[in-house]
């Protein structure tokens, strides 16, 4: 049976207490809507807690011609037999039926023009502002434009995602781990069936050596007895302090039932770094082949 709690207004920021069990914990959180700049009420929110959710940051239509294009690039880049792009691996599972798809998609605004005019949206200056000064949304950089793709069935190859934190990635770019916003659009509902994200309040403020040590990044899937689940529909757009921990849990559903897609949006500071094809893979990946994902 699940069980919720509501995070109060951030006020007086302290620990949540634990509830169990900790996976059917779901967060009742404000209907924030974004426009033109995040307001002083989202903001706090989003610094307080570590997270933040938008509703309806799309229309289903427009949801629906994003899908179809990200479908419209995964046929391609299968029948391709593309397995890197720009240096970067592309992860590839298999349904019931055999057909293989792209789990793990990157660089795709690269691909379709109608996710590259998405990212065009004015709305996003709005989270650029607040990620801090000389942020934009780097297509050709880093990862680009990720979108993935998580299902429950035998022939997935990415159903869950261990605790991590994104700012950790900072030191495999020999770069000091920093204030990173990770931001994500859904293209499908992401009910507690479908698995989903959790997270840990207010883990954003802790020291670089809890940052390193409070878990094993990528293979401790354990639940945690702070997290909360984050629910969303198609449309929605939440973001997330890259300093807080997070995973990615296992579907009770499976097959089409199961399927979770989230894009993620770029954001570079500091000088352009744009990768081309003959960019080398990171040494970072290499430790996410050895978690297994």
């Amino acid at each position: 049976m699940e069980m919720t709690r509501t995070l109060d207004a951030p006020t007086a920021p302290t620990a949540p207490a634990p509830l169990a069990p900790a996976t059917n914990r779901t967060l009742h959180m404000p209907d924030f809507e974004l426009g033109e700049r995040l307001t002083k009420e989202q903001l706090e929110y989003l610094d307080t807690y570590g997270f933040v959710r938008f509703k309806r940051f799309a229309t289903k239509e427009k949801v629906r011609e994003l899908a179809e294009e990200v479908e419209e690039i995964d046929r391609r880049l299968v029948a391709e037999g593309r397995t890197h792009v720009n240096g970067v691996p592309l992860m590839l599972g298999s349904r019931r039926d055999g057909t293989r798809f792209v789990q793990r998609m990157v660089f795709a605004s690269t691909f379709g023009p109608r996710l590259h005019a998405f990212l065009q949206d004015p709305r996003f200056r709005a989270i650029t502002d607040v990620a801090g000064p000389g942020y934009r949304i780097g297509e050709r950089e880093r990862d680009g434009l990720v979108v993935n793709h998580y299902r429950r069935e035998a022939g997935s190859a990415f159903k869950k995602l261990g605790w991590h934190t994104d700012s950790l990635r900072d030191l495999f770019y020999l770069e000091k781990p920093r204030r990173y916003l990770n931001v994500g659009f859904y293209l499908d509902d992401s009910p507690l069936t479908k698995g989903g994200v959790r997270v840990i309040p207010f883990s954003q403020d802790q020291s670089i050596w809890s940052m390193l040590t409070r878990k094993i990044h990528f293979m401790d899937h354990a639940p945690d007895p702070a997290e909360y689940a984050i629910e969303a529909e198609a449309g929605d757009l939440t973001i997330h302090d890259g300093r807080i921990w997070h995973r990615v849990a296992e579907a009770t559903a499976t097959g089409d039932a199961s399927q979770r897609r989230v894009m993620y949006i770029p954001l570079m500071d500091g000088p352009l770094k744009e990768k081309h094809d003959k960019s080398p893979t990171p040494f970072y990946f290499r430790l996410k082949r050895f978690a297994k994902f």
